[in-house]
């Protein structure tokens, strides 16, 4: 019997080879930047810096999505593989240059803008510093300090967008280690207080452009100042845009929301808004290192196979993904909720990140966990709704999420606090993942949700198994042999439930080495 016949097809081992690509430069960003945050974290604790770098840097982020990767991602990736596949060389280069200006022109005047207005953002987004004097004046000299990180943060996405879509993935992966490795230095080198934070951030975001700059150039990018907004390139990136953007927006006016709620410190109590921001960077963690590598890699994959006149190939790459999703993040969620009590206090104990910052940051990393698979999941159905060209139905689930999120903060954040909080976010996800199923699923009439459903099950069996040894085993012995034991017993339980997902990804591992020897 061959092996190939476990195998996914070619086209699915190209995303799988992207991914690995992918997931390996976000882990070693994402290692990074949890030195970063236990730098930060012990340095600040979750009190008067910490709350301001959170404030101050979430804005710059906002943009970034909004005009940078976002967009980038959703538009500029789908179109340029078109071109790349479908026009020549020259009028490839000629579209990448007009979008190169245009968002040049479009981040320098945000840049300026957001340097001018900052008092009024600050006082915006967190309207709860406006009663500490010190808190606020910390947080408006920060965030204009660090805003002219959105110009090179966004110049740097469209290397990425541009790379990509030539499929070329490894350099662009590694950049955003490089923005983490200069927050580290500057922030142990200048100590306590905002100017290393800054400083890092500024030096983070030219280092992330620079690197990407000479494989750019080896490809083909020669820069000419064009600006030509008919370009029949540029309208359709336009078209796909504008409601990619208004979903950015939504997307992070959910974070904005969490951000105004957590600093209501007489409600929730303090240290809210740094106490989010540390249980979602956990949480962040097997988003960034899986479901965000497999989306960025099947996203051109996508947008190929929406070309062909069947869409069987579009439906078996989708359905695999989502599976292969589940297979991660559902054991990761049962993880987090079952340690969240070592893995805050195992990462981030120490200095001023006492004990009462190790308890709140606990709570709402459990909560945050809930929602832990539907995130994952949801960045696959993006990626497919993107590729179909579609920005607008994401746009309007998004806006169903933000309105979900406010009405479930203000309900959840009397009786649970922070953890309400938390709990908001990971209930609105959940429902924006599965109308994006299901409207996906009606648009393609069926992509083989009963596969899907029947591993999620098995996946989830075998994952609530894992759960309850990984307690029993943390309990009795400590933390380190809870994840040994949890790995241990997550792969003996996927063959006892018979999950199809592991022989998949074990055969194609030997079948990659074979490959290599022979």
């Amino acid at each position: 019997m061959s092996i190939n016949k476990y195998l996914p097809d070619s086209q699915n081992q190209a995303v799988a080879r992207s991914a690995s690509i992918i997931s390996l430069a976000t882990l070693a960003s994402r290692i990074l930047g949890f030195i970063r945050d236990v730098i930060i974290a012990r340095l600040f604790g979750v009190y008067l810096y910490a709350q301001a770098f959170v404030i101050a840097f979430r804005i710059p982020n906002l943009f970034r999505d909004l005009v940078g990767e976002g967009a980038a991602n959703a538009a500029i990736v789908p179109v340029l593989s078109e071109y790349n596949l479908k026009h020549s060389r020259q009028e490839f280069w000629e579209l990448a240059n007009i979008l190169l200006n245009l968002l040049a022109v479009i981040l320098s005047a945000i840049t300026i803008l957001g340097i001018i207005f900052s008092p009024l953002i600050v006082r915006l987004i967190a309207p709860g510093f406006i009663g500490s004097a010190d808190k606020l004046q910390a947080t408006i000299n920060l965030n204009r300090i660090i805003f002219p990180y959105i110009l090179l943060i966004g110049l740097a996405a469209y290397a990425t967008a541009v790379l990509n879509s030539l499929k070329s993935f490894a350099l662009s992966a590694f950049a955003p280690c490089f923005l983490n490795i200069a927050i580290i230095v500057c922030a142990l080198l200048l100590g306590e207080g905002t100017m290393g934070l800054a400083a890092g951030v500024l030096l983070g975001g030219i280092l992330q452009l620079a690197v990407q700059v000479p494989l750019l150039y080896k490809k083909g990018l020669r820069p000419k100042f064009i600006l030509c907004f008919r370009h029949p390139g540029v309208v359709q990136i336009q078209k796909l845009m504008l409601p990619r953007l208004a979903s950015s927006s939504i997307y992070q006016l959910n974070n904005f929301v969490d951000s105004i709620f957590g600093s209501l410190a007489a409600i929730v109590g303090e240290g809210g808004v740094a106490v989010l921001y540390f249980a979602y960077r956990l949480i962040q963690f097997p988003i960034g290192i899986f479901s965000n590598a497999i989306a960025q890699a099947i996203l051109p994959t996508f947008s190929t196979q929406v070309l062909e006149e069947n869409q069987e190939n579009l439906k078996n790459t989708l359905s695999w993904g989502l599976r292969l999703v589940f297979f991660v993040m559902l054991p990761t969620t049962a993880l987090f909720m079952v340690l969240a009590d070592p893995l805050v206090f195992g990462l981030f104990g120490g200095g001023k990140f006492d004990f009462n910052s190790g308890r709140l940051t606990s709570n709402a990393l459990f909560f945050y966990s809930i929602g832990l698979t539907a995130y994952g999941g949801t960045k696959i159905l993006q990626s497919c709704f993107f590729a179909l060209k579609d920005t607008v139905t994401p746009t309007k689930i998004a806006g169903l999420a933000l309105l979900m999120n406010i009405i479930l903060n203000t309900l959840l954040m009397f009786p649970l606090k922070m953890g309400g909080l938390a709990l908001a976010t990971s209930i609105s996800g959940v429902i924006s993942f599965l109308f994006l199923f299901f409207i996906l699923r009606r648009r393609l009439g069926g992509f083989g949700e009963h596969k899907i459903l029947k591993s999620f099950l098995r996946i989830l069996a075998a994952a609530l198994c894992m759960a309850a040894v990984c307690f029993l085993v943390n309990r009795a012995l400590n933390f380190g042999w809870a994840l040994f034991c949890a790995a241990l017993a997550y792969i003996f339980f996927c063959f006892i439930f018979k999950v199809a997902e592991l022989k998949e990804l074990i055969n194609w591992f030997l079948h990659k080495k074979l490959s290599y020897s022979l």
